[in-house]
């Protein structure tokens, strides 16, 4: 073998330049990868004795020095970057032919590395998705405790960032549980789709020795079985792309909460205080508190987006089967799913610390006309059409605004020519407890709705197998 040439290099008579080789590295995205290529090989080495390839003893012996590397590994997991490997795969097959000699040369026999890093990213995939759905589940737990906290307490609902309706922050909270059931919900579906096994396939034309793949991918683990296709099965990358839209969905989510919250700590609405754990102050300004911890997150979406655009546009123009493009997919992949699951974990501290000013929260809530929608309904449930106690509902607002004061608190004699079906004393009938309570459809703002809602996704959430983050 050519030297610098790695596991490739009899057809080359002369070493790569020392910059292209330093350019094509790979061992600093896909050294994590190393435990699931551990896993694959060790599997392949009982494919290949249980097709008659290799002996059953040689098999042993290769299964026994893979899980001695693996061993050192989880001390000195440092000595991969140490290495002058290309890749995680190459760093594996010289530490194996280390220990066993040229009996470590005869695992990659029928194996590629296309089908190799295939199934090693599916391996890593699914300890991923399960560390994202713990922590989407984590930060639903504190959502629903937030819920259950606050289930009563008014809060204002905005529109175009305007003052809309009463609702409860508990309401609000339950909104982004809601966001991230639907998350979960896609990677669960991403998780499933990508549960076939691509070890076999050889580099693109399958292998040519009569292994088992479906008894493969079952000591895998994988549920799908193995892929049909090996020209698909070396080039599919759907996996990585519906991953990191979960991502993006998730990020997305998570950047309206923060926008939510960071205005609402603001000074200008001063209806929450946000933890001083999550917060940092200015080098210049004593006074300041800043909101960082959602402002990272928020700023940390456009990130992940770009991951996603960016594994688009990779993945374009590529014939089949396997290009080298696709090197760098775990790059864009790692980086958007490792920044979902950290926001995820972010956000659940700034939930957990998070206060409301209850009184704050109440005189929003009741301030600026949100009520008027009620007038309009009280209208109609006195029997007029709801177009024209729409228009009426709009002219009090109008009175109210000259006259200076809130709809309840218009003086007799203008109730009773602008909305005489009501009566003298909306008091009690507009007040910020009645609009809520009004509101007790499904899906409704109702503090008992809220509280029902909180009880059954904490039920829902506690029923699960899995145990919240610690």
């Amino acid at each position: 073998m050519s030297s610098g040439t790695g596991l490739w290099g009899g057809r080359f008579a002369e070493a790569p330049n020392e910059v292209f080789l330093r350019f094509q590295e790979s061992l600093s995205v896909d050294a994590r990868m190393w435990r699931e290529d551990l896993a694959g090989s060790m599997a392949w080495a009982r494919a290949l004795a249980d097709a008659g390839v290799i002996t059953d003893e040689e098999a042993g012996r290769l299964q026994e020095a893979l899980e001695a590397i693996g061993g050192e590994l989880e001390g000195d997991e440092a000595r991969i970057a140490r290495s002058e490997a290309e890749d995680v795969h190459s760093f594996v097959e010289a530490a194996l032919v280390a220990k066993v000699g040229a009996l470590g040369k005869k695992l990659h026999t029928g194996r590629s590395r296309n089908d190799q890093v295939a199934t090693d990213l599916k391996l890593h995939l699914r300890g991923l998705v399960h560390r994202m759905d713990e922590a989407a589940r984590d930060l639903q737990l504190a959502l629903v405790e937030l819920a259950d906290r606050t289930a009563d307490l008014p809060l204002p609902g905005y529109t175009h960032l305007q003052r809309a309706q009463p609702i409860t922050a508990g309401h609000h909270a339950l909104a982004y549980v809601e966001m991230l059931a639907r998350d979960r919900s896609r990677l669960a579906d991403a998780e499933e789709r990508m549960d076939t096994c691509p070890l076999g396939s050889g580099a693109l034309a399958g292998t040519a020795f009569p292994i088992d793949r479906e008894a493969l991918a079952e000591d895998l683990g994988f549920g799908g079985g193995a892929t049909r296709n090996s020209l698909d099965a070396v080039s599919d990358r759907d996996h990585a792309l519906e991953l990191t839209f979960v991502a993006s969905t998730v990020m997305l989510h998570l950047s309206r909460l923060a926008e939510d919250w960071i205005f609402l700590a603001s000074q200008e609405a001063g209806l929450i205080e946000l933890s001083d754990a999550v917060c940092t102050g200015s080098s210049l300004m004593p006074q300041k508190k800043n909101p960082d911890a959602l402002e990272l997150v928020r700023g940390r979406a456009g990130r992940v987006f770009g991951n996603l655009q960016a594994l688009l546009v990779l993945q374009k123009g590529t014939p089949l089967a396997y290009n080298r493009d696709f090197q760098e997919d775990k790059r864009l992949l790692f980086d958007a799913l490792d920044s979902a699951i950290d926001c995820l974990v972010v956000t659940a501290l700034v939930v957990r610390g998070v206060q409301h000013r209850k009184a704050a929260c109440r005189r929003a809530a009741a301030a600026s006309y949100q009520n008027a929608t009620d007038v309009a309904d009280l209208l109609v449930a006195a029997g007029v059409p709801f177009r024209d106690a729409h228009e009426r509902a709009g002219l009090a607002v109008r009175r109210a605004l000259e006259l200076g004061v809130e709809l309840e608190a218009m003086p007799a004699a203008e109730l009773e020519k602008h909305l005489p079906e009501l009566g003298s004393d909306l008091s009690e009938q507009l007040s910020v407890d009645a609009v809520l309570a009004r509101r007790d459809a499904i899906g409704g703002t109702a503090p008992g709705r809220v509280r029902d809602e909180a009880a059954q996704w904490r039920a829902a959430l506690h029923d699960e197998t899995q145990d919240p983050l610690e």
